[in-house]
């Protein structure tokens, strides 16, 4: 998704105020160096920032993307070389734990619906709610 860009109501209303202020005296001079031309400056130097600041965002946008793509294809090849060593040198060598594979010897088989911990004390809870929805209790049970 791509980030939003910036748009500057300020600098919208400068713009405006700018050309009503033309209207009235190209080379308006209200005292303390506020004058049009100095005004228009700074209109200017604020759109070429915002401007440079969207184009940034724009390229980070690109940059991330690229990014991702290169993540994925390292996931793949990453996966890919693994398999490789699994077909070389079989998914029980040491090569293949060496690489960063579980060997098939050494996986750990659970039957279905028990979990990894089972044999130990495992705790369960039970929520009383009362009237009013609010206050929960726990017991622990064995």
């Amino acid at each position: 998704m791509a980030r939003q860009k910036r748009t500057s109501k300020v600098l919208e209303k400068a713009v405006r105020r700018a050309a009503s202020i033309n209207s009235i005296d190209p080379n308006l001079n209200v005292g303390n160096g506020l004058t049009l031309p100095a005004f228009s400056t700074v209109i200017e130097t604020m759109r070429t920032k915002e401007n440079a600041y969207n184009t940034a965002l724009s390229s980070l946008d690109k940059l991330y993307r690229e990014m991702l793509e290169t993540e994925r294809q390292l996931a793949d090849m990453a996966e890919h070389i693994l398999l490789g060593v699994a077909t070389r040198y079989g998914k029980s060598s040491v090569e293949y734990g060496m690489a960063g594979g579980v060997p098939k010897n050494q996986r750990s088989k659970g039957l279905r619906g028990e979990s990894s911990t089972s044999g130990s004390q495992q705790m369960s809870f039970v929520a009383d709610v009362d009237s009013n929805g609010n206050g929960k209790k726990a017991a622990a049970t064995s």
